[in-house]
C-alpha cells in the first residue's frame, strides 16, 4: 500500500489535485459556480507547469463538452467539470460522448436547475442525465471526490467499458467545505491509471475512420444494443478496478456501502452527502436499541439493482430520500429501488421522501422523522413526502 499524506482541502481542490495526478492531455471547461474552483485549481497546476496539460477555456459548456469529445475522438485522455445550467447546455454532446463510447470523466458539482435560479445544492442537474448513457458515481465526502475522480478514469477507459463517468459531488457542501483528505503519491496514481491506449483514434491516418456518421433505420438500433452492452459491462468490471484501488490506497469501493445493516428491520437509501447526517442519526438510533441502517449508494448508473435486492429483501420498511424531484412521476431513486425491489420475495413497506431541494438543509430531525414514521410502519407506497418542507 502506498505512503499517506492528508492534506486540508475542499471537494473542488480534491477532484483538482487528483486531476493534477492523472494528469490528462486535454482538460477544457467553462466556470459556474459552484463547480469553478475546480477549473481554477487545475488552471493554475497547468500555468506553474506542474502538468502539460492542454488547457482549453472555452466561451460555454457546451464548447466545453464539445472540445473533450473532439479531443478523446483524436486519442486524448480527457476532462472537463460542470453544474447545473451547465450541466443541461452541455446535453446534447453528453449525449454523443457517450454514444461515440468517448471515455471521459466529468466533474459535475450538483446544483439545482432554474428557474427560480439557484446556486445551491440539489441533484436535478445530475438526474436530468441519467439516461445519456453516463455512469454516475455520487460522493459523500471530500475523501470519497478525490478517490472516484481516479478510479472512474481506469473504469472508464476499461476496454469493455469505454464510457464516460460523471464524478458528482454536492454543491458548496462538498466544493468549498475543507475535509482532511489521504491522498496518493503522484507516481501511484499513475501507475495505476495507466498510459491512455486510445481505440480507433481520429488521427491515426493509417487506419482512417468516420465518428458521428448518419446512421437511420439501418444500423443505429444495432449501436444502441452496443451501447447498452457497455453499460451492463460495468457491473463486472467496477469491482474489479475497486479492488486495484483498494490495493493501493486501503479504501474499499462497492456499488452501494451498507452501514450497519446487520439485523436492521428500517432503512433509509440515500445518494450524496446526506449520507454523512444520515449515519449520526442511525448510531443515535442504535444507542436507542432500535433497528435501523442506512444502504448508501455509491453508483446510480447503471443502477445497482442486484445490491438492492439482497440489500433490502424482507426488510420491514424502506424510506427512499431524494435531492431531486420527477414532476408527474415519482421521484427517480425512489422509483428505482421501488422497481428493483417488485420481483423479491418479500417485499418491505416502502416510503418516498424527497428533501433539500435548492440547498435546504437536512437537519438530523428530518432523517429521524422519517426512520420514526418506518418504525411505525406508516408509509405508503405510492405517496411522495418532504422533509424540510413548509407547507
Amino acid at each position: 500500500m502506498a505512503s499517506k499524506k492528508v492534506l486540508a482541502i475542499t471537494g473542488a481542490e480534491a477532484a483538482a489535485y487528483a486531476m493534477k495526478q492523472i494528469e490528462p492531455d486535454v482538460v477544457a471547461a467553462y466556470p459556474i459556480t459552484p463547480q469553478t474552483p475546480i477549473v481554477e485549481y487545475f488552471a493554475k497546476y497547468v500555468a506553474d507547469g506542474e502538468v502539460r496539460t492542454e488547457m482549453i477555456p472555452v466561451e460555454s459548456e457546451h464548447s466545453a463538452m464539445s472540445a473533450v469529445v473532439g479531443a478523446a475522438a483524436a486519442g486524448a485522455r480527457a476532462m472537463t467539470a460542470t453544474s447545473a445550467q451547465g450541466l443541461a447546455l452541455m446535453h446534447e454532446i453528453v449525449y454523443i460522448a457517450a454514444s461515440m463510447r468517448l471515455p471521459i470523466v466529468m466533474g459535475v458539482v450538483n446544483r439545482a436547475l432554474s428557474a427560480p435560479i439557484n446556486i445551491h445544492c440539489d441533484h436535478s442537474d445530475a438526474m436530468s442525465e441519467r439516461d445519456s448513457g453516463w455512469i454516475q458515481l455520487f460522493c459523500e465526502d471530500v475523501q470519497e471526490v478525490y478517490d472516484l475522480t481516479i478510479l472512474a478514469v481506469k473504469l472508464a477507459e476499461h476496454e469493455d467499458v469505454r464510457l464516460p463517468v460523471m464524478v458528482n459531488q454536492d454543491g458548496f457542501i462538498l466544493s468549498h467545505g475543507v475535509e482532511p483528505v489521504e491522498v496518493l503519491p503522484d507516481e501511484v496514481v499513475k501507475k495505476f491509471v495507466g498510459s491512455y491506449k486510445p481505440i480507433y483514434p481520429l488521427l491515426d491516418t493509417d487506419h482512417p475512420v468516420t465518428y458521428g456518421a448518419l446512421d437511420l433505420y439501418d444500423y443505429y438500433f444495432e449501436h444502441k444494443r452496443q451501447q447498452i452492452e457497455a453499460m451492463k459491462n460495468v457491473y463486472r468490471i467496477f469491482p474489479l478496478v475497486a479492488e486495484e484501488f483498494y490495493k493501493i490506497s486501503g479504501r474499499r469501493y462497492n456499488y452501494v456501502e451498507p452501514y450497519k445493516m446487520e439485523n436492521a428491520e428500517f432503512v433509509i437509501v440515500a445518494l450524496g452527502s446526506s449520507n454523512g447526517t444520515i449515519k449520526d442519526v442511525v448510531d443515535e438510533l442504535r444507542s436507542e436499541g432500535k433497528k435501523v441502517g442506512l444502504l448508501k449508494i455509491w453508483m446510480f448508473r447503471p443502477f445497482p439493482k442486484a445490491e438492492i435486492q439482497r440489500y433490502l429483501t424482507a426488510r420491514k420498511a424502506v424510506v427512499v430520500l431524494d435531492r431531486a424531484a420527477s414532476f408527474g412521476a415519482e421521484a427517480p431513486l425512489y422509483e428505482a429501488v421501488k422497481s428493483a425491489l417488485y420481483e423479491v420475495a418479500v417485499r418491505p413497506l416502502m416510503g418516498s421522501f424527497v428533501y433539500g431541494l435548492g440547498g435546504r438543509d437536512l437537519k438530523p430531525e428530518h432523517v429521524r422523522y422519517a426512520f420514526e414514521r418506518a418504525m411505525a410502519l406508516d408509509l405508503v407506497a405510492d405517496r411522495e413526502e418532504y422533509l424540510g418542507l413548509r407547507e
